[in-house]
């Protein structure tokens, strides 16, 4: 067994695997440190794939329990076995970090079960999981893909059980008579949903005066008008100051973000959900001359350069949005890059997706992001009221919106929320890669009836053309 490798990943996560293996099949020798008994970082483990699973789950148990009288499908004696449900998700998770451990002996990839340290720019010590050190070197280059860590509030202390994490709201043994979420974004929303559709009481605790901030307000609004005609609960510009244990339930100290009042709620699990950090503790990186940014991020240069020859950095440790496809991108632009191909990236084509219901999906530019910067832009919006497969299907919910360039017509961002957005928002996706334009997508002929025909019909209104509103 080789000490000495051309490449050496540390992380298993979806930033580190796909580098390990695309390094791997451009010719390199490749070692990829995990120090967890899986791989697949914390989106596999804790994070995307373990929330989707119950997130479809719940999203059939609540259609099951109340949504299919109008199709005339009657249904008695619905009963939630959670034990079941929460093994499900975990069996979804297991089958795919197997999968992930196949793909790297495939590859030929050697994983390294430990914690590493940088020794020098092209070495590293290893704290084996198994116990004791093994020292390896790279001679092209090592990638740090740590990933990001749960941001937590001072004097909160997540235990897992009661005061959780999405590590924890994942794995809840009992369905909550009150949740209350800290925290309006991605993960708060999607697993108050989660426990929503069970029965659980929500409420959303948001110190800003929105819920997900970077998303178009016009958007934005839609979804909160939808997810409380759900039943969440929201409490906006308001600030948690203390979370005390009591024997059977908890009581949160909150008041005005700007100040003011005390008051206090009752709860039985909060769940803390106010971002992430980029973790990198423990690597030595202010050893090899490497200073955090502000934020905590390592800076890198074109190529994921870090200010030292030979590391690189890739994923959540880096500037750009947290999300597992984006680290993938990163981690496969930074080995193509060190073996000599283009190593550029353009995150402005990157989509997000919100998995509540309905589903909400973006990429490019919002209204307010090109109004601050001062382009003049046309806006063109279809509501799924108006488009003939989600009436078929029963569910009207929401809108497309594209954006384009005033004079070019050139696309500068979409969002839909609606039935499917997460799928819907590729053909803008590609559209955008390509330099398109809406006049593009208008003249696309799409199959009717079908969901994505909104994207066609939103270009046509934005155009001057459109016909079916």
């Amino acid at each position: 067994m080789s000490d000495s490798f051309d490449i050496i990943v540390i992380g298993g996560g979806t930033a580190g695997y796909p580098a390990a293996i695309r390094a791997s099949q451009l010719g390199m020798s490749v070692a990829c440190i995990e120090r967890r008994p899986t791989l697949g970082g914390t989106c596999l483990n804790v994070g995307c794939i373990p929330s989707k699973a119950l997130l479809h789950s719940t999203e059939i148990f609540a259609e099951v329990s109340e949504g299919l009288e109008e199709h005339g499908i009657g249904i008695g004696g619905v009963a939630l076995n959670l034990r079941q449900m929460i093994g499900r998700k975990d069996e979804v998770v297991d089958g795919l970090t197997k999968g992930v451990e196949h793909l790297l002996k495939k590859n030929t990839v050697e994983w390294v079960k430990g914690s590493a340290r940088f020794e020098a720019s092209d070495r590293l010590a290893i704290d084996l999981v198994e116990g004791g050190t093994r020292t390896l070197t790279a001679s092209k280059g090592i990638l740090v893909a740590t990933g990001s860590d749960v941001a937590r509030l001072p004097g909160i202390d997540i235990d897992e059980e009661r005061i959780v994490s999405n590590t924890g709201a994942l794995s809840l043994n009992k369905v909550p008579e009150h949740l209350v979420v800290i925290g309006g974004g991605y993960i708060g929303l999607e697993l108050g949903c989660v426990w929503r559709r069970l029965g659980a009481k929500v409420t959303v605790i948001e110190f800003l005066e929105n819920i997900v901030p970077s998303m178009d307000r016009e958007i934005a609004r839609h979804l909160l008008k939808l997810l409380k005609q759900q039943g969440l609960d929201f409490r906006f510009e308001t600030k948690v100051t203390g979370v005390e244990k009591r024997d059977a339930d908890l009581l949160i100290s909150v008041e005005p973000a700007k100040g003011g009042a005390t008051e206090t709620l009752d709860a039985d699990v909060v769940l803390v959900a106010v971002g992430r950090k980029p973790y990198t503790e423990g690597l030595g990186l202010d050893r090899m001359g490497i200073t955090l940014d502000p934020k905590g991020r390592i800076p890198v240069e074109l190529g994921f350069k870090t200010a030292v020859s030979g590391i690189y950095a890739i994923g959540d440790v880096i500037a750009g949005p947290m999300l597992a496809h984006k680290t993938t991108l990163d981690g496969v632009r930074c080995v193509e890059g060190i073996a000599g191909r283009y190593p550029g990236v353009d995150y402005n084509t990157v989509p997000a997706v919100i998995y509540t219901s309905p589903e909400v999906a973006s990429v490019g530019k919002t209204e307010e992001e090109l109004k601050a910067a001062g382009i003049d832009y046309k806006s063109g919006t279809f509501p799924f009221l108006a488009n003939s497969r989600a009436r078929c299907n029963g569910d009207t919910r929401g809108l497309t919106k594209l954006l384009a360039d005033a004079k070019t017509d050139r696309l500068l961002g979409a969002h839909i929320i609606g039935p499917d957005a997460g799928t819907m928002i590729h053909e803008a996706v590609l559209a955008m890669e390509y330099g398109g334009t809406t006049e593009d997508i208008a003249l696309t002929t799409h199959a009717h009836p079908t969901l994505p025909e909104s994207l066609k019909e939103a270009a046509l209104v934005l155009l001057g053309q459109g016909m079916h509103i």
